[in-house]
């Protein structure tokens, strides 16, 4: 059986919403981030902003399962200035060595998803499995969780001891039926 673990990491409480709705819904644990310097008020908006487009890693503090121990991961981050949040940089920079595959969910007010995939990828040095995106209206108002659960049983459905491919999975690939 495969073991998948979902990691997120959360400013908000957006990404701790749809991490904890994923991981209840399939029976994975999950792992959350931690920044090791609070980021409260106009200052610690201010630091989201440059570690984002400095691509700066902050120290962080992770809790949860050994990230290694899984099969999968799903990473769970928001989009800072278009980028991946410094917080999940951090992460992907010290365990991609041990993740074996990867997918990637993405919260966001507007844009930059495909700009975090693209991180990631780079991070990895391969691309992750399967992506998806969401507004953070549609986890707020609960718009989006139809989606989420798909992305969620589409993984799950996946045949993950299969190499990985060097291209993400799209939305658009969750249509078409899983090989297995």
């Amino acid at each position: 059986m495969e073991k998948t673990l979902v990691v997120f990491y959360s400013y908000s409480g957006i990404g701790r919403r749809a991490a904890q709705l994923l991981a209840s819904h399939h029976g994975w644990p999950l792992g959350e981030i931690h920044d090791v310097h609070r980021r409260a008020g106009f200052a610690g908006g201010l630091r989201c902003v440059l570690d984002s487009l400095l691509r700066r890693r902050p120290p962080i503090r992770y809790e949860g399962p050994e990230p290694g121990d899984f099969d999968a991961v799903v990473i769970v981050s928001p989009v800072w200035a278009y980028q991946m949040a410094g917080p999940m940089r951090t992460f992907l920079s010290e365990n991609a060595g041990r993740l074996r595959r990867v997918a990637q969910i993405t919260t966001m007010n507007g844009a930059g998803a495909a700009n975090a995939v693209a991180e990631a990828a780079r991070l990895l040095h391969a691309a992750p499995i399967l992506t998806a995106e969401f507004l953070v209206r549609e986890i707020e108002d609960g718009s989006g969780t139809s989606r989420l659960l798909a992305f969620g049983d589409a993984l799950a459905s996946a045949s993950l001891a299969q190499p990985p491919e060097r291209r993400a999975m799209t939305e658009a690939d969750l249509s078409q039926p899983m090989s297995h």
